[in-house]
């Protein structure tokens, strides 16, 4: 699992005084990439994959006062060209705030088409970290 607090800036918040939709996506995404630099670091380039699919359930606003967010990131499942991350924002207290499920894609960069993983990406993938 990987996690990462990301504090929440003036410009995240939208005119109902409330973090934007859009931006729980930034949240997502920032903890993702770290996780994805961080797996292939000695194994393959990140570059190399592509986000296929997010799905967001919103379950808590979030707010300026709220400081702090805690956005995780998990390895849900490996399939042949794809990987399922399990992403979570919660309060610094603790509380809820979105639940998401990203798929990413190894992609070939000549072709620009999805490509199997390689073995280490599978091991570097599989370990909890």
């Amino acid at each position: 699992m990987h996690e990462k607090q990301i504090e929440i800036r003036w410009r995240d918040v939208d005119a109902y005084r409330h973090v934007n939709n859009a931006v729980y996506a930034t949240y997502l995404e920032e903890c993702r990439d770290e996780f994805i630099d961080h797996v292939l670091e000695d194994v393959g380039d990140p570059w190399d994959y592509v986000l296929a699919r997010v799905a967001i359930d919103y379950r808590r606003e979030l707010t300026q006062t709220d400081d702090l967010v805690v956005v995780t990131c998990v390895v849900e499942r490996i399939g042949n060209s794809s990987i399922t991350l399990r992403e979570v924002i919660r309060t610094l207290d603790g509380e809820l705030a979105a639940e998401a499920e990203a798929v990413i894609v190894a992609r070939d960069q000549a072709t620009g088409r999805s490509r199997p993983l390689t073995e280490a990406e599978r091991e570097a993938f599989g370990v909890d970290r």
